[in-house]
């Protein structure tokens, strides 16, 4: 479904200053409780009109993991518009700055520690950046190609990275859901940021783990490649559903088409971490 403002899991900028013209950005999200948990603890955030599209995952247990990712999504919808790639980073890290200082302040206040995390696209003008924490994912859709532009903050990926694991063997590792970072379980949070350029058609899927636990890229290329944003957020989320749902699963999609202009797309401007 598209965000509304009736959406509890979306959040909605109603009338949010942004860049000059349309976006142009298409973009779509849907979220599901999936098969087997009661509550829903992931969120989600469009905001074409400020370049800001991400998902965050809760972690905590009942009423805790909501909260934690319902924390983040807010604080990043207060970003607004910036002025450049680099004032857009700034503003975002900012955000998940005072996003982690109030989780931190609500586990402590509940005796408990609370995270979520979090992947978050940000674009202007033919700049991006991904920027996430945990195992939730960005992904782009270029010509054809899927690319993961994030890599997960996970024990398992940590294995594999040394060498001791096969991708083969983490599918059925015992503890391979467990995740090394996340916004609010730390003083300071741990993020980590790629940066390019855009080029017309690209399609960004930022996605919970409840969807990449039961897709492999194949499936999730198949499903974008020249699909609409909501049909393809449809599909993917009906796709983990069918292999079990597991575990709350949410998708956004975006979509890069700009307006041809007189004189072509601008320089992109260098990005700074």
């Amino acid at each position: 479904m598209m965000q509304d403002a009736n959406d509890p899991l979306g959040l909605p900028l109603p009338g949010a200053p942004g860049l000059p013209g349309p976006s142009p950005f298409r973009c779509a999200a849907l979220s599901d409780t999936g098969r087997v948990r009661q509550l829903n603890e992931d969120r989600y955030l469009l905001a074409p009109e400020i370049g800001v599209f991400a998902v965050a995952d809760g972690m905590g247990g009942h009423e805790a993991g909501e909260v934690a990712s319902t924390t983040v999504v807010e604080s990043l919808a207060s970003i607004g518009a910036a002025v450049s790639p680099n004032d857009l980073l700034a503003r975002l890290e900012d955000r998940i700055l005072r996003a982690n200082m109030a989780i931190q302040e609500i586990g402590q206040a509940r005796d408990r520690v609370i995270g979520t995390t979090v992947a978050v696209l940000l674009a202007f003008e033919r700049n991006f950046a991904c920027v996430w924490s945990g195992d939730s994912r960005i992904y782009r859709l270029r010509g054809g190609d899927l690319l993961q532009l994030s890599r997960d903050h996970t024990e398992v990926q940590q294995l594999i990275d040394a060498g001791t694991l096969t991708s083969e063997e983490a599918r059925t590792w015992p503890r391979r859901n467990v995740i090394t970072r996340a916004v609010g379980v730390r003083p300071e949070p741990e993020i980590e940021l790629s940066s390019g350029v855009l080029e017309p058609g690209d399609t960004f899927l930022i996605c919970s783990d409840g969807l990449t636990g039961h897709a492999e890229p194949e499936d999730i290329r198949a499903r974008l490649d020249g699909a609409e944003p909501q049909a393809a957020c449809d599909a993917l989320v009906a796709l983990a559903l069918e292999r079990g749902g597991t575990d709350n699963v949410t998708v956004v999609v975006v979509r890069y088409d700009p307006a041809p202009g007189p004189d072509g797309p601008g320089a992109p401007d260098e990005v700074s971490a």
